[in-house]
């Protein structure tokens, strides 16, 4: 039993720190190309990658066995992660720090949680409400900016985090609820040849042209390396050995490596409130993490 806990730690931790990256190689990459042109690119690897670990672990043997409820739900999550990977790309894309989206993007783990006790009948603790709390306060001191309507009162692209947060909240519900069923391997591979076919369908729609500079290629290279393929295996390869709240322990200290990352790579960090309202959110995250963990419990 520790030694499948051990192996679900471990598994959320390299996707965290990889999953990390994604924030700093697509803004750089996204900072040089168009989104239709990078998604092509990002996911025609990633679907690469994802369909070569496929076959080498032995999981294309399931797919003629799939049932009619399976491919279904596949389906499902192929809409879901379109919705999810789009918005959070356009998120990235729209605000400037890739710390400031991290920080926002801490929402996820309020949503998941709140999902969670609807659709997997979880319990909610007062704890878990009070981080929630911490985690919402957090986010609007981050994208606070002092507007007087609604349009103006938080940074651009704010909305466009929470939308983002919803669907991925989804899709992991979907996830958990499947994964031990289906493989990671192939719930990967059918979220990634997902993005790749509607990546398609945008690049043609929208007119782009195939060559991109070379310093966007490698960063796309790297990043769909990083993203795609490890971080978003190694999730669904934690949640087969410890819980989704547990995971989510080790996943919300993301911010703090991409903070890290935002500033080797790029030589910026966000404003002072900007910086305190994501430790806000960092430390609500992590005492719902912990709280939904059972770590927060009374001793009776």
């Amino acid at each position: 039993m520790k030694s499948e806990r051990f192996k679900g730690y471990l598994f959320a931790a390299i996707a965290t720190i990889a999953f990390s990256n994604i924030y700093i190689f697509s803004k750089a990459a996204l900072n040089e190309v168009h989104l239709a042109q990078f998604g092509v690119y990002w996911f025609f690897i990633a679907s690469l990658l994802n369909i070569g670990w496929l076959v080498k672990s032995g999981g294309h043997r399931a797919i003629p066995k799939l049932s009619r409820r399976q491919w279904r739900i596949l389906a499902l999550l192929g809409v879901l992660e379109i919705l999810t990977t789009t918005s959070f790309f356009l998120s990235v894309q729209i605000i400037p720090d890739p710390a400031v989206t991290s920080f926002i993007g801490n929402l996820f783990p309020v949503i998941l949680t709140l999902m969670g006790i609807v659709f997997l009948h979880e319990r909610f603790t007062w704890m878990e409400s009070f981080g929630a709390v911490m985690a919402l306060v957090g986010a609007f001191i981050i994208s606070y900016q002092g507007g007087t309507t609604l349009a103006s009162l938080f940074i651009p692209g704010t909305g466009v985090v929470l939308i983002n947060a919803f669907f991925a909240a989804t899709a992991s519900i979907v996830v958990k609820m499947n994964v031990k069923t289906m493989s990671p391997e192939l719930l990967n591979t059918n979220r990634a040849v997902s993005l790749l076919i509607f990546s398609l369908l945008m690049f043609f729609i929208y007119g782009q042209s195939l060559l991109i500079p070379i310093s966007a290629l490698t960063n796309i290279a790297i990043g769909a390396t990083l993203g795609p393929f490890v971080a978003v295996l190694f999730i669904y390869y934690s949640f087969r050995h410890i819980e989704v709240s547990k995971s989510s322990i080790v996943q919300s200290l993301k911010g703090i490596f991409v903070l890290l990352g935002s500033y080797l790579y790029f030589h910026t960090l966000p404003l002072v409130h900007q910086l305190i309202g994501g430790g806000i959110t960092v430390l609500g995250v992590m005492i719902i993490s912990l709280s939904r963990a059972g770590f927060l419990k009374r001793k009776k």
